[in-house]
């Protein structure tokens, strides 16, 4: 069969194409009902947390609008026992993200954080890492990549969050060309089979 090369040359390129594995990029959707226990809030919001493991550096962007309290306080928990499920405790910066807007129920942030620093840390977090930022940094890391960890805006009309969301990953650009390369395999391949 013809097509066992091809499907031998797009593995091979899988393994040697050069990956942007330094830089990840986590999302999520922000909503009252994904809160634990979910809340009554018409809030809604969305974040975008770019982690760069070669650099230290995490940049969060974050929009959000019609909550029913103005904000007090922003961040990501982690580490939750269960991905998607829980509540845990504040892993990054206390009392909230460094230049988060205050008593607002819209707005947007855009800040980037150097986590080698312990500043970007909540004390407790760091400390139950051994102190090492570079631990924190890790075990933060892993716990988004597993789904145990949540952007989370607090109000003044839900102390304990009115709008959150566990972050997830989203694919490498090479993985969605490698995945519309293996379609195309797939389809051109079931053509060639005729029904006899």
């Amino acid at each position: 069969m013809k097509l066992a090369p091809l499907m031998l040359a797009c593995a091979a390129f899988a393994v040697v194409a050069p990956a942007a594995a330094d830089e990840q990029i986590f999302v999520a959707t922000l909503s009252g009902t994904a809160e634990s226990p979910p809340v009554a809030s018409p809030g809604s919001g969305s974040v975008r947390v770019t982690i760069d493991d070669a650099t230290f550096m995490m940049r969060v962007q974050a929009s959000f609008a019609d909550l029913l309290g103005g904000t007090t306080a922003a961040h990501i928990h982690c580490c939750t026992a269960l991905s998607g499920f829980g509540n845990v405790g504040v892993a990054t910066v206390t009392p909230t993200f460094t230049d988060f807007p205050s008593g607002v129920t819209s707005g947007s942030y855009d800040h980037t954080f150097d986590m080698s620093l312990a500043s970007s840390w909540n004390p407790s977090f760091l400390t139950a890492q051994g102190g090492s930022t570079a631990t924190a940094f890790a075990s933060l890391l892993t716990g988004i990549e597993d789904g145990k960890s949540y952007f989370n805006v607090h109000t003044t009309a839900f102390g304990g969050g009115e709008i959150r969301g566990f972050l997830a990953p989203i694919p490498e650009p090479s993985t969605y060309a490698l995945m519309l390369a293996g379609i195309a395999l797939v389809a051109g391949a079931a053509r060639r089979v005729r029904p006899r």
